[in-house]
């Protein structure tokens, strides 16, 4: 492996290890085995290479939620059994992926005084909407395209960014793919959610040893 590519591999460890704002130019260089003078050479800056690191980090993220997807969208049952059960998927990827969101919420702040950074952050916003769009099937199973899809795939981006500052913060109370999907009902006006929802809540208190 060259220097250049050592660099990217080191950066994307440091991003998930220390997160955007820590990590150092020194931190690059211990984990990539190189040395400080092939930041210049290879990516100009730090910052150019922390956000190529970035970019890349989101990409092999991408690659992993949409084959979670594929996966999720191959079973029968009901839409929202298959809702549950594709948000399942993407909230266990969360917790594999913890450093490169919290990466990711810190890279957010430094949009505003980073044109290169925000390039980044939209290029990767766009192509996830596209994707999300293309891959989620409607109540019908059906996959969608043109604006339905896009809309589609920018409600769905957002339930992502909002589950996965959730995570971050409480993981204990982030919503599961069965809260979720509960909601989505309640929000819809299905008129079985809120017979689920106390039937949830039962499940719960039972296991929590608080019902008789």
């Amino acid at each position: 492996m060259g220097h250049r590519e050592a660099l990217l591999q080191g950066a994307k460890q440091c991003l998930a290890e220390k997160g955007y704002a820590r990590t150092t130019a020194r931190d690059i260089v211990a984990a990539s085995g190189t040395n400080l003078a092939s930041i210049g050479y290879h990516y100009g800056s730090k910052e150019a290479l922390l956000n190529e690191a970035l970019i890349q980090s989101n990409v092999e993220w991408g690659a992993a939620l949409k084959a979670a997807l594929v996966r999720g969208t191959r079973g029968g049952g009901t839409s929202h059994e298959r809702v549950e059960a594709l948000w399942t998927k993407v909230t266990e990827l969360f917790d594999r992926h913890r450093g490169l969101w919290a990466a990711n919420f810190e890279a957010i702040t430094q949009a505003g005084h980073s044109p290169e950074v925000r390039a980044a952050l939209v290029k990767g916003m766009t192509e996830a909407r596209v994707g999300l769009g293309e891959i989620l099937p409607d109540a019908t199973g059906e996959k969608r395209d043109g604006h339905t899809a896009s809309a589609v795939g920018s409600f769905h981006q957002a339930l992502i960014t909002g589950v996965m500052a959730q995570w971050l913060i409480d993981p204990e109370s982030a919503p599961t793919g069965g809260e979720l999907s509960l909601a989505l009902r309640a929000i819809t006006g299905d008129p079985r959610a809120e017979w689920d929802a106390v039937d949830a809540a039962t499940q719960t208190d039972r296991k929590s040893g608080r019902a008789a």
